[in-house]
C-alpha cells in the first residue's frame, strides 16, 4: 500500500506564537516528533507532504514558512490552503490519488481545527489514516486546555470510521508506516 506523511500547518509563527497568539502546547516535543517521523518516512521511502495555512503570518515571510527547526526534505511537496480543511481547493486530494496513496500519516497543528478536519476528510476520501497522537498540538481554548483538547481528539479519532476507511492513533515511536488498520476490520 502506498503511503504518505502529511504534515499540516507546522509553520514558524503558528508553532512559536506571535504577539496575538501563544505558542502551541509542548512545541519542543512537537518539533522533535515531526522530525522523527520525517526520518522514519525517509527510511521507508514514504513521500512527505506539507500543507501551509495562508492565514499564518499573512501568508508571507519567515513566520509563514515551515518551522525552521523542522527538517524539510528535498522533494517534499507543499500545498498552501485558505480553509481549515487541507483538502479544500488545494490539489491535495488529486495529488494523493495520483500517487495511489492508501494510507496517510497525519501530524501538525491545530488539533481541533485543521488536524481534525484532515483526518475526517481523508477517511471519507478513500484513505486509512494514522494520526500521530504525540505529533499534533494546539493552544488553549476558552473552555479547554490544549492538553485536554489533544487527549480528547486522540480518543475520538482512534477508531473513527466511514465504512470502508478509518483512523487509528499511534505515537511517533511506533511503526507508523506499518499500518495496522486491517487488524481492526
Amino acid at each position: 500500500m502506498n503511503q504518505t506523511l502529511l504534515i499540516i500547518d507546522a509553520q514558524q509563527e503558528l508553532i512559536d506564537g506571535s504577539q496575538e497568539e501563544s505558542s502551541v502546547f509542548n512545541k519542543v516535543q512537537l518539533i522533535r516528533n515531526i522530525n522523527l517521523a520525517i526520518e522514519k518516512a525517509k527510511e521507508f521511502n514514504v513521500p512527505i507532504v506539507f500543507v501551509r495555512d495562508l492565514d499564518v503570518a499573512g501568508g508571507k515571510g519567515d513566520g509563514f514558512q515551515v518551522h525552521n527547526k523542522i527538517n524539510v526534505p528535498t522533494g517534499a511537496v507543499i500545498f498552501d490552503k485558505a480553509a481549515t480543511n487541507s483538502f479544500h481547493a488545494t490539489g491535495l486530494l488529486n495529488h494523493l490519488q495520483s500517487q495511489e496513496i492508501g494510507h496517510v500519516v497525519v501530524m501538525g497543528c491545530a488539533t481541533q481545527h485543521c488536524i481534525d478536519s484532515a483526518v475526517r476528510t481523508a477517511t471519507i476520501s478513500g484513505f486509512d489514516v494514522t494520526l500521530v497522537g504525540d505529533g499534533h498540538s494546539t493552544t488553549d481554548s476558552d473552555v479547554l486546555r490544549a492538553e485536554q483538547i489533544i487527549k480528547h481528539h486522540n480518543s475520538t479519532l482512534h477508531g473513527h470510521y466511514n465504512v470502508e476507511h478509518f483512523s487509528v492513533v499511534r505515537n511517533v515511536e511506533e511503526d507508523l508506516f506499518c499500518p495496522i488498520h486491517d487488524s481492526y476490520r
